[in-house]
């Protein structure tokens, strides 16, 4: 498709047809009749409307043909998120640079960028993009476990524990695109971790005891590969656009199972990662509805459970297995204007018990609900880079309070 030579040639038809009113030579042989006689000035001037509409409607047309040649164009565009490559005349361009001369694709790029990390267009083909981002999260969590046996409501005879913890984690990631085709990328994600914890734990038998526990801890995280690929190819620029993502989570941070633990069975370190390996399918789509364009997802996680052998205080554990976890999200991203655009969006986690192996007995732990809404700003500093802010907060209980993550990817044409 040579869209531009398209859009040159209809404008030559256009302008070859407004010449036509100027050519005296037709409206000449309209001032006389068949016979040869002149015609009236009443005739002259019906016989010049007619002409004159006749040419209204030739211009009409080219105009609708024109029209609809544009939009198959941007359909294009949009269904594969870069221009058109490979064509002579048409330059190729990276996700993040607007197509020349097309401002709504040039919207809807601007309206992608702001949606979260991995929901948007793919990297074209050829194409390497780098993504530096930090992200900082804070979240704080109250608990009281009774271990004991409590004879009548209120009279207790055990330990009672509580305790109170405020996370504050900073992360700092290396992300790399490549586009192997138009319609399928790689990915490789490598993170790295700070955190620092403080716990307030109080315990009572007799008398209480309270302890304030100060921890940090960076290393790396848990490094991820992921592969995008877009399942359709869309002829309207109204159509949505699915992309099907496998991702596979690594276990190279420190697991919590990699730390040590005290008498209280309280860790004295803090884990960076997992501890296991997970894989995750995934399908996202897109769907542009002027001035805005929707995205959602759905997914799911799973765990790969593994033999620990190890003693956790006085417990020794066997076989744990990390409960998987099913993921959504719906959202929307708006540009205000090229440059700037924002989004909002919410993504909700039900992530199933771990069964964990103590002592010959399995344990399960509480199914969690995480739920966070999401606001995202994307502000286009030059024609090849952009910086994203996202902002996510909980509102689950055991989701964090607040993420604030900042990404600047700009790509490099190999």
């Amino acid at each position: 498709m040579a869209y531009p030579n398209i859009r040159v040639n209809n404008l030559l038809l256009v302008g070859t047809s407004w010449l036509a009113l100027l050519v005296p030579s037709e409206a000449a042989h309209a001032l006389v009749g068949e016979n040869g006689a002149p015609l009236t000035a009443e005739q002259r001037i019906s016989e010049l409307e007619r002409q004159l509409q006749h040419q209204r409607d030739e211009i009409e047309a080219l105009k609708l043909h024109l029209r609809l040649e544009r939009n198959d164009a941007l359909a294009e565009v949009r269904g594969r998120g870069v221009a058109p490559q490979g064509q002579e005349g048409v330059p190729s361009t990276p996700v993040g640079e607007a197509p020349p001369d097309e401002d709504a694709a040039e919207q809807l790029q601007a309206r992608v960028q702001a949606v979260p990390e991995g929901q948007g267009v793919l990297t074209p083909r050829g194409v390497l993009q780098i993504e530096p981002s930090v992200e900082y999260i804070n979240s704080a969590t109250d608990r009281l476990v009774f271990r004991g046996v409590e004879l009548v409501p209120g009279l207790q005879i055990g330990i009672i524990e509580a305790s109170k913890a405020a996370r504050d984690t900073l992360v700092g990631t290396g992300t790399l695109r490549f586009g192997l085709t138009n319609r399928l990328e790689a990915e490789v994600r490598v993170p790295f971790l700070y955190r620092h914890d403080r716990i307030e734990v109080v315990r009572q038998r007799d008398e209480g005891i309270v302890r304030t526990l100060n921890f940090k801890e960076s290393n790396i995280g848990d490094v991820e590969f992921a592969l995008r690929y877009q399942i359709n190819r869309p002829v309207k620029a109204s159509q949505p656009i699915f992309v099907a993502n496998l991702r596979v989570k690594s276990d190279t941070g420190k697991g919590p199972f990699d730390i040590d633990y005290d008498e209280f069975n309280i860790a004295t370190g803090l884990a960076t990662g997992s501890g296991f390996w997970a894989v995750q399918p995934a399908i996202n789509f897109l769907l542009p509805s002027d001035p805005v364009v929707i995205y959602g997802g759905l997914g799911y996680l799973y765990h790969i459970g593994r033999d620990i052998n190890k003693d956790i205080g006085s417990a020794p554990i066997g076989h744990v297995d990390p409960g998987d976890s099913i993921s959504a999200n719906l959202g929307f991203g708006f540009a205000l204007n090229p440059r700037f655009s924002f989004s909002l969006g919410y993504r909700h986690s039900y992530i199933f018990p771990t069964r964990t192996e103590v002592a010959n007995t399995i344990q399960k732990s509480d199914e969690i609900q995480v739920g966070g809404l999401l606001f995202g700003m994307s502000y286009r500093v030059t024609e090849r880079q952009t910086l994203n802010f996202g902002f996510e907060f909980g509102v689950t209980e055991d989701a964090p309070d607040v993420a604030i993550s900042i990404r600047m990817p700009f790509a490099l044409k190999l």
